[in-house]
């Protein structure tokens, strides 16, 4: 008799229990777009304090104060960002640059390439008829030369706020490096310890070890497919290489999706360097997945490849590439918080019914029943 108000009860939660999540997260959402410059800088900032505090607490065991590994540290992120800024970033800018005014020819390229296979469909009796196809490249052509006329006109703007961005993503990190953990042991200590201290736990190993691994595979894609495309002699290589490693940020999908869009681009101009580029950068992200990345990534999000793919969803939908970006961490954070909360609790003594009297397990203390 008890168990149809128990299913009845059971139904009512799970029923009020989407429309209640889907509210939040339209919330969430509405609440990023406010403050998305803010947000923007204030989680960038919060990752690179996160990146950076991993080699000082590496100096800080072999006996260096925190204020000079920090700023041993900061001294040589700055020496690695010129020597970048001096030897790969003018090269990647200018080639990105010739990529982005040569868009409407590779465009016009592949409409004459799609010309020519509908000459060869109909000249062995295929009814092939591209036209749809055709109309949809030429409007993407005089889109594209709109884009690059308005990109000169916004240069000026885009440089002055991008420097501001920078140079307050910069301070924000030192300070976070000095004062982060008197700010986060603060905001810990408003939590009851039982979850506080789980939760700092899970967020270090989430956040820290998750983006200094996707960091290196980054790096590992790009170093790698940078010699592997000039080998091929890819126009625009570095640029393509770059793009593809910096996809990489973008957990479980990132690769294969810079990977997919380099190779549509190359297409579009030569179609069977495409299909090269896209063979070589396979063979590399499989070396890549299966070498590499479970040296680096282990199992310690420990998320459903599904559960992946759907927080994946909800943090493009809420803020976009950087909610894609960080979903997977806080969800890895959130999982690995309840995780340590129930490992906590498991191990606390349990009373248990001994006869006619209760016994505390592991204490011998006993009370009448």
């Amino acid at each position: 008799m008890r168990r149809f108000p128990t299913n009845l009860q059971n139904l009512a939660i799970i029923g009020l229990g989407f429309p209640v999540i889907g509210l939040n997260i339209w919330v969430l959402s509405q609440f990023f777009r406010y403050f998305e410059h803010l947000i923007t800088i204030l989680t960038i900032a919060a990752l690179s304090a996160f990146l950076l505090n991993y080699p000082v607490k590496i100096l800080e065991r072999i006996h260096f104060r925190r204020i000079p590994a920090i700023i041993g540290v900061l001294l040589l992120t700055i020496a690695l960002l010129v020597i970048l800024g001096v030897t790969v970033v003018p090269s990647a800018l200018d080639q990105t640059t010739e990529l982005i005014q040569q868009i409407p020819e590779w465009l016009q390229a592949s409409n004459d390439n799609i010309n020519a296979w509908e000459e060869w469909g109909k000249g062995k009796g295929f009814p092939i008829d591209f036209n749809v196809l055709r109309t949809q490249i030429n409007a993407k052509i005089d889109t594209q030369i709109q884009i690059i006329g308005s990109q000169v006109v916004g240069l000026a703007v885009g440089t002055l706020s991008g420097v501001i961005d920078t140079l307050s993503i910069v301070v924000l990190s030192v300070y976070m490096l000095i004062y982060g953990d008197r700010l986060w042991q603060g905001l810990i200590g408003i939590i009851p310890e039982r979850i506080g201290m789980p939760l700092s736990e899970s967020l270090r190993l989430n956040f820290q070890n998750f983006f200094i691994s996707q960091l290196i595979l980054g790096i590992f894609m790009a170093s790698t497919l940078t010699p592997t495309f000039f080998f091929l002699k890819v126009p625009f290589g570095l640029s393509f290489a770059i793009f593809i490693g910096a996809s990489e940020l973008i957990p479980f999908i990132g690769a294969s999706l810079g990977i997919g869009l380099v190779t549509i681009v190359i297409m579009l101009k030569n179609f069977g360097l495409g299909i090269s580029v896209l063979i070589a950068a396979i063979v590399i992200q499989q070396v890549k997945d299966n070498l590499l990345a479970p040296k680096l990534m282990g199992e310690f999000i420990g998320l459903n490849p599904v559960a992946i793919l759907i927080c994946l969803l909800i943090g493009g939908q809420i803020a976009g590439l950087l909610g894609v970006i960080v979903a997977v961490p806080i969800a890895g954070t959130i999982k690995g918080t309840i995780d340590l909360i129930r490992q906590q609790h498991s191990l606390v003594p349990q009373p248990e019914f001994v006869g006619g009297s209760i016994e505390e397990k592991g204490e011998g203390v006993k009370g009448k029943g």
